[in-house]
């Protein structure tokens, strides 16, 4: 018995070396690349502050702009696969830091779905990217589309919700628990993060669970070190619930709208479960909705290389339900009966 509580602690004295090496290395890496490449996209001014927006593609095309919105922790550097999948096929696609994550300043308000979807007001008209837009949302994102979606009702011309929570999801007791658990989990990053312990772990595979490539891994792992980053995606996190509420406030999608919902297929327990059958609503309410369970991807997984290709149909489905009602009507993406 001692023999084999000393070969746990050799192990995990092993362990606990091997990560701090990782960590060490990953800051050695980053500390040469930091003039090695100029960070992709443009500093756009939405008022005495600044936001991040990486946009790619033509500036000039008749379809809509495609637009993504990250889940917690998310940047805009999370959908460089999809964007750059896009971008091949001829689209235009834009990308964005909230603000205080990625290179986007901070911000004195509250970080709950108002707040966040005036921000995205702002930063589409400051940089003159005009709609209709095909809204993208991963994960916590789910209610920040709907809330944006139906603020600018006449600059949507559909969804694409990827392993994403619809705000309803949330009358779910299961889908509460998952929510309560990890907003805990955040909390806890926050602190390990402000006490510089989140560095020795940067290098490994939890600094990006994604496998981006390799800019958007610098800076993804950079940020899951940073004590700043970890405590604005708390304090996003701890308002999912009011941000889920204030998106239920402005109404359900209009059915018109199609909706493409993308879900990871790996089934965690009767929690994955509850939250998988939590996403489906918004596309079964849509006159024009598509389903694709993705069966070998996990939730951070499906905006990987191998699995972003879902992510792009769920788009075309929505481009080519809004070309087949253009062709009998005018005014591409607007709703018939827009909501104020």
């Amino acid at each position: 018995m001692r023999l084999a509580a000393g070969r746990g602690k050799t192990t995990a004295a092993a362990a606990l070396l091997g990560a701090a090496a990782l960590g060490l290395a990953f800051e050695a890496r980053s500390a040469g690349l930091v003039f090695s490449f100029w960070p992709p996209g443009e500093m756009v001014d939405i008022g005495g502050r600044r936001l991040r927006l990486v946009c790619e593609g033509p500036t000039q095309s008749a379809k809509p702009v495609v637009l993504f919105e990250s889940g917690a922790f998310g940047f805009s550097g999370d959908w460089a696969y999809a964007q750059a999948a896009l971008t091949a096929q001829g689209l235009r696609s834009c990308a964005y830091d909230r603000a205080g994550l990625g290179l986007s300043d901070p911000s004195p308000e509250p970080r709950d779905g108002i707040n966040v979807a005036r921000d995205l007001e702002r930063l589409l008209a400051a940089a003159h990217v005009p709609g209709p837009y095909v809204l993208v949302g991963h994960s916590m994102a789910g209610a920040r589309v709907h809330l944006f979606a139906n603020r600018n009702p006449d600059k949507v011309a559909g969804l694409v919700l990827v392993d994403s929570t619809p705000p309803e999801g949330l009358d779910d007791p299961l889908v509460r628990e998952y929510i309560a658990k990890f907003t805990a989990e955040t909390h806890a990053a926050a602190v390990a993060a402000s006490l510089g312990m989140l560095k020795l772990l940067a290098g490994t595979h939890l600094g990006d669970k994604i496998g981006l490539p390799p800019e958007q891994d610098h800076e993804k792992r950079r940020q899951f070190a940073s004590a700043r980053y970890n405590r604005i995606a708390y304090e996003e996190v701890v308002r999912w619930p009011l941000t889920a509420q204030q998106a239920r406030k402005t109404g359900p999608l209009d059915p018109r709208w199609p909706v493409a919902v993308i879900t990871a297929g790996i089934d965690p327990g009767p929690v994955g479960r509850a939250m998988q059958a939590a996403q489906t609503p918004p596309a079964k309410a849509s006159r024009r909705g598509h389903i694709e369970v993705v069966q070998e991807a996990t939730h951070n997984g499906l905006l990987s290389a191998p699995f972003a290709g879902s992510i792009v149909r769920g788009i075309d489905f929505v481009l080519d339900s809004v070309s087949e009602a253009d062709s009998g009507r005018t005014g591409r993406g607007k709703p018939p009966d827009s909501r104020a």
